[in-house]
């Protein structure tokens, strides 16, 4: 088994080699003055069963080039079989047509990362379970609630807490941890009433005199969340934190998360935290690398994946 890592989030890659006990192949992964992938491996890998560790989080396109690239170079360099591991799937939002002459762009990165050299995908809470479905090569997705349910019960008294979907959307991810702590679930519904009006917010269930956890897959601009935390504040939560995996958090998202209600954000390291994101007191990150490499180990042995959620 051999381990190789792009350049999008080298401390994870890192981190999950030493859960492993390996050491990362040595490569150049760089670019030409034009800003062109270059890939050489400097390692024998013919006949090796080899796992790509490569988030496809921003810049999405150059790191997902990069992801194609080292696919490439590993299939040429005779690999056995090809893992791509991507903790974070980008473009996973764009899973369906939402408008007449629109992009199912999942699709076409599932089609472009399998063409590559791609024999199996490993990820981890997929935006959109049918995702798994636009690869015609095996895919475990992974799932972050073991880890978010395990802090929880460190961090805070469950008999004191109760889960809350920030859409409606989202309700069967909130409920697999409810169900985990064996505690109530709430959700939070939001509507436009027309252009340019502010979204109203519509809490279902009772939040009063509790501390309410809003769970999510992806945090972007943190809009959504923010203003879930204040509708969850109106109707009596005595507080508000959230746990998500993916800490997307673009534009102005950690000065929004900093002036909100919120008491804590924790996310995930399947993307590289930036500096912004490291310097915030609000925002606490928990480390995937011992579920994904315990995941890669599984898969080496020929063991079941699905077994580690049971």
């Amino acid at each position: 088994m051999r381990l190789l890592a792009g350049n999008s989030n080298r401390p994870l890659a890192e981190a999950i080699a030493g859960f492993l006990g390996m050491k990362l192949t040595e490569a150049s992964v760089h670019r030409f003055a034009d800003m062109e992938v270059f890939v050489e491996i400097h390692e024998n890998v013919r006949g090796e069963d080899v796992f790509l560790i490569q988030s496809t989080s921003y810049p999405a396109n150059d790191n997902l080039m990069e992801l194609l690239v080292c696919q490439d170079a590993l299939r040429r360099a005779s690999a056995r079989r090809v893992t791509a591991v991507i903790p974070y799937f980008g473009y996973a939002r764009q899973d369906r047509k939402t408008a007449p002459r629109t992009p199912i762009s999942a699709k076409l990165v599932a089609n472009l990362i399998t063409v590559a050299g791609a024999h199996r995908i490993l990820s981890m809470d997929l935006h959109a379970d049918q995702i798994q479905g636009f690869f015609d090569i095996p895919v475990d997705n992974l799932y972050a609630a073991p880890l978010i349910a395990k802090d929880l019960r460190e961090h805070y008294d469950p008999n004191q807490l109760i889960i809350v979907s920030p859409d409606v959307g989202g309700v069967g991810r909130a409920r697999g941890i409810a169900k985990r702590l064996d505690v109530g679930l709430a959700i939070v519904d939001k509507r436009r009433e027309r252009a340019g009006v502010s979204e109203v917010m519509n809490v279902i269930g009772d939040v009063a005199g509790r501390r309410c956890v809003l769970v999510d897959d992806i945090v972007d601009s943190a809009g959504t969340l923010c203003n879930a935390a204040r509708a969850l504040l109106d109707a009596g939560a005595t507080a508000v934190v959230a746990y998500v995996t993916h800490g997307v958090l673009s534009a102005g998202a950690v000065a929004r998360i900093s002036a909100s209600p919120l008491d804590t954000l924790v996310i995930t390291d399947s993307i590289r935290a930036t500096e912004a994101v490291k310097v915030c007191g609000k925002i606490r990150e928990l480390s995937v690398a011992p579920l994904i490499g315990e995941a890669i180990r599984r898969i080496s042995d020929e063991s079941s994946v699905s077994s580690l959620f049971d």
